[in-house]
């Protein structure tokens, strides 16, 4: 039997759920298909649940434009909705002359990207604000935050519920079909149905390729190859020697074994970057000794065997091992020729800072913009 529903998001991650609340906002009937049996299980909740300031990010990329519009969207929405969040900032440091040169750089894409609040500062400024530290320098960005990602998920799942969205959980989305008509989707579970939708928005996170994949009469060379980056994070027993991030130059793949500081003041480290080949959160805990020698570097006194096994999140990355790093593809009708379907392809970091806005734009593909969508439809541009 064929359910007709008006518009199917697959995915109840953070970005899913975002986009499940602004098309119910719109007036758009949602259903949510989500393969687990709660909200956000995958890499929305395995993340180190930072508000990103857009430093990294190719200035013009929807990689940049999101997370700045992001951010400001998100801190807003977090102090109107209770959602506990702390606007921390965050210390991106130099170990040597050449990092310095690799911080100017990143000061400078930053400033592209319109982010102008990082400060400049000298190894003796930085230990005066993290006496703990040690470096040649740093930059200083204020606007860089922590937030609970499950809570920031419980109140985008309250708001889409309250404006009628309705969320299946153990209802994975096995495939579809594409056709003149509309689109139909197969949800699989304990009570499989086919959906009949005027609309389709793939949020399947590690998943999307598969989705898409799957859709008949998709045409498939639009499905992009996808990687699988693991990060690893360690927690610090003991009482953290920081109250800010602390950041080390970024490499190949990631931002490098950073610092960051939980809700409740406890130091996790991590991610590093491992490359596999599916999915496996499985923690490998002697890859603690890297660890140890790459904090050192920033924190010589982090001592012996105070690093425990934490958790592990899944990159789903566009490119793999040694390529440069890939943007955001939000694929809309205009890029595959499918009207009513909108693809999320590699929404890793900073997704989770970018939600609000890459909701924004996904309705905006699907034709629902209003006067709060200005800068929105810049980033479809």
């Amino acid at each position: 039997m064929t359910e007709a529903v008006d518009c199917v998001v697959v995915g109840a991650g953070v970005v899913g759920l975002a986009v499940a609340r602004r098309l119910a906002r719109a007036g758009r009937e949602v259903v949510v298909l989500e393969a687990a049996d709660a909200i956000g299980t995958e890499t929305s909740s395995r993340n180190s649940e930072v508000i990103h300031a857009g430093i990294y990010y190719q200035p013009g990329s929807l990689k940049a434009r999101a997370c700045v519009t992001g951010k400001h969207a998100l801190y807003d929405y977090c102090a109107s909705h209770g959602v506990p969040h702390q606007r921390l900032g965050k210390l991106i440091v130099a170990t040597s002359p050449e990092e310095e040169a690799g911080l100017a750089r990143l000061k400078a894409t930053a400033a592209a990207n319109g982010v102008d609040d990082l400060e400049w500062l000298t190894a003796d400024e930085a230990r005066a604000l993290e006496p703990a530290l040690s470096c040649t320098g740093a930059l200083l960005s204020p606007s860089t935050g922590i937030v609970d990602s499950h809570a920031l998920m419980l109140a985008l799942q309250g708001d889409a519920e309250d404006a009628g969205a309705m969320i299946a959980f153990g209802a994975p989305a096995a495939g579809g079909s594409l056709s003149e008509t509309g689109i139909e989707v197969e949800a699989g579970g304990e009570a499989p149905m086919q959906l009949a939708c005027r609309s389709l928005v793939n949020c399947a996170g590690l998943g999307a390729q598969h989705l898409a994949g799957a859709l008949t009469g998709f045409p498939q060379a639009k499905v992009p190859p996808r990687y699988l980056a693991k990060g690893n994070y360690f927690t610090l027993a003991g009482r953290s020697p920081f109250s800010r991030l602390v950041y080390p130059m970024p490499p190949p793949g990631g931002l490098g074994v950073h610092v960051t500081i939980d809700l409740g003041g406890q130091a996790r480290f991590g991610p590093d970057v491992e490359w596999i080949n599916g999915v496996d959160y499985d923690i490998d805990a002697g890859r603690a000794e890297r660890f140890y020698a790459a904090i050192r570097t920033y924190w010589p006194g982090l001592p012996d065997n105070s690093l425990q096994p934490g958790y592990t999140g899944i990159r789903p990355k566009l490119v793999g091992k040694g390529e440069p790093a890939a943007d955001f593809m939000v694929q809309g009708p205009q890029d595959h020729g499918v009207p009513g379907l909108v693809n999320l392809f590699g929404i890793e970091s900073p997704g989770l800072t970018a939600c609000l806005a890459l909701a924004d734009l996904v309705a905006a593909e699907l034709g629902h913009t209003d006067g709060s969508d200005t800068a929105i439809l810049e980033l479809a541009d």
